[in-house]
């Protein structure tokens, strides 16, 4: 009801803006769009929001046809930086997960950490141009070349000029202040429901609970409520592009699973900021903004691996069935070189605002968001672990090792992982392509083979190819582990009830939603490095 209240408000509030406002010089050619991600929605999720009304700002956009609803599979990884990098540069990119270790500069690579997306975007930019170039980008792992952005991962310890246009606008100040008073109203209101929690029971309102209580005001009120603001700012002034990510249900859907009451809650949330920019959209014919809402990626549903294992690691479980096969073969089995180390934790505490902010979530609400940045290395084994998957590296050489040699090193130890309760299938590479172990059996992956764990999938194809791209990346590791389709629920390696990276359909499949006056490509959209043109062509007009 408050949400509703201050949405009508933000309405005469937007009105009386567009009323007084300076207004740039409008170009007589040209469209403009405006980029909604909800991140980690699944096609399933939104699908069942809209038939419960837990959407009904985006229901009443597609009822009035303002919106139409495109299917969109988001390739392999499903993972946010993999899916924005095709999509704003056009690639196919080398970032097998969120998590990744590069053999070629012995680095290890994890978004979150300081410098790491910005290195990424600076090899995907070159010779590129970038969707987003004179834009605006906000929340997002990449920048697409937008000349301002807030809280974008390639950006942490250097933004530029981020919100600025909110200095620009005429009455800013008011729709700050307004913001700032309306999240004071929401944050009263949740530390007074918090606090009513406490005393029906204050055995159970511990310190992790608190900390999960800032963060929860923190992204689901203040950061979501300045991306609308900003995004509006941005809208005002006209610019040619405008990108705003929207975490909220990800985070949720991650600690307490994808259909969790609470995940659909954020949904709403969302949606509420979505009625706002679509009404500014609405209310600037004169600028010609198309409206786009899309998803990333969706989640499934998942066990932790330790809950399988009884308590077994990942890391370990995998070093033992090396050491293992290693014995039986007769093979020295992976020793220590002194470098071993379970990197748990971030490195030192980097510089600037944002990325310190990062770097406590990554350590301080790990057992509550995710257990990110985990890899242990033995030796010249090198264990990734991020998420659904996980990466087995073997250092002794820079470049990818074949199935056939780690067969004749570990004989056996691939089918080995395989059969194990918590792995759903692991994959090598070999000279004829992509080598998949399931249930301890090889299968092949190649075109038109049958067998293997997507036989009954009826994007079986579209899943192959995910595949096959993402064994054909130098960054992914020479053994490549998912716990998808492990028996009984989808399993996670981090302590986590919803997870992606995989290719399960929940996070395979999500959605666009596109003006009816704009032409996607005719093809059914199987990557999104489809959409890539398709946006490179609002900087000549727009897309015909």
């Amino acid at each position: 009801m408050l949400d509703d209240f201050a949405l009508w408000l933000q309405g005469l509030a937007d009105r009386f803006a567009r009323w007084v406002r300076l207004r740039v010089p409008v170009r007589a050619e040209g469209r403009r769009f405006l980029i909604v991600q909800i991140d980690g929605l699944s096609a399933e999720v939104l699908r069942r929001a809209l038939e419960t009304r837990r959407a009904p700002a985006l229901g009443r956009l597609m009822a009035s046809g303002r919106l139409r609803w495109r299917d969109l599979s988001v390739g392999l990884p499903s993972s946010t930086p993999a899916f924005q990098a095709a999509l704003m540069y056009g690639v196919h990119p080398d970032i097998p997960g969120f998590h990744f270790y590069d053999k070629r500069e012995r680095a290890d690579r994890y978004f979150p950490r300081a410098g790491v997306a910005d290195l990424v975007e600076e090899r995907l930019a070159r010779g590129r141009q970038g969707i987003m170039e004179d834009g605006a980008c906000y929340g997002c792992i990449f920048t697409g070349g937008a000349a301002e952005s807030l809280w974008t991962f390639a950006r942490l310890l250097r933004p530029t000029r981020a919100g600025a246009a909110m200095l620009r606008v005429p009455l800013s100040g008011v729709l700050l202040t307004w913001v700032i008073v309306k999240c004071l109203i929401l944050t009263v209101g949740e530390l007074s429901r918090a606090l009513l929690r406490l005393v029906a029971d204050p055995l159970r309102f511990g310190r992790r609970r608190m900390r999960w209580l800032l963060f929860k005001i923190g992204l689901s009120i203040w950061t979501r409520q300045l991306f609308t603001l900003a995004a509006s700012a941005e809208l005002y002034r006209g610019a040619p592009a405008v990108y705003v990510n929207y975490l909220e249900y990800d985070v949720f859907a991650h600690t307490f699973g994808p259909h969790h009451p609470l995940a659909y809650r954020a949904v709403r949330r969302v949606d509420h900021s979505i009625a706002q920019l679509a009404s500014i959209v609405r209310r600037l014919p004169e600028y010609r903004y198309d409206l786009y809402v899309l998803s990333d990626h969706g989640q499934a549903p998942t066990r932790f691996f330790a809950r399988v294992s009884g308590g077994v690691s990942l890391q370990a479980t995998v070093l033992a069935t090396l050491a293992g096969s290693a014995a039986t073969a007769g093979t020295p089995a992976p020793r220590s070189n002194g470098a071993d180390r379970s990197a748990l934790g971030p490195p030192r505490a980097p510089r600037g605002v944002f990325q310190r902010f990062l770097t406590y979530l990554e350590r301080d609400f790990r057992v509550k968001i995710r257990e990110r940045g985990e890899h242990v290395v033995h030796g010249t084994v090198h264990v990734v672990v991020a998420g659904p998957n996980a990466f087995v590296y073997f250092t002794d050489v820079v470049t990818p090792l074949m199935a056939e040699e780690i067969e004749r090193r570990y004989p056996g130890a691939a089918g080995e992982l395989s059969r194990h309760p918590g792995i759903g299938f692991v994959l090598a590479r070999s000279a004829e392509g992509p080598v998949c172990w399931w249930k301890g059996r090889q299968v092949s992956l190649g075109l038109g083979s049958r067998g293997g764990p997507f036989d009954q999938r009826a994007d079986r194809e579209v899943v192959l190819n995910g595949l096959r791209e993402l064994m054909a990346m130098p960054g992914a590791g020479d053994l490549v582990l998912y716990g998808t389709g492990a028996p009984g629920v989808d399993v996670s390696f981090i302590d986590e009830r919803g997870a992606h990276a995989g290719p399960a359909p929940a996070e395979l499949h999500t959605f666009i939603l596109h003006p009816p006056t704009v032409t996607l490509p005719q093809a059914p959209l199987t990557h999104p490095v489809q959409l890539y043109p398709h946006f490179l062509a609002y900087r000549d007009g727009g897309p015909r």
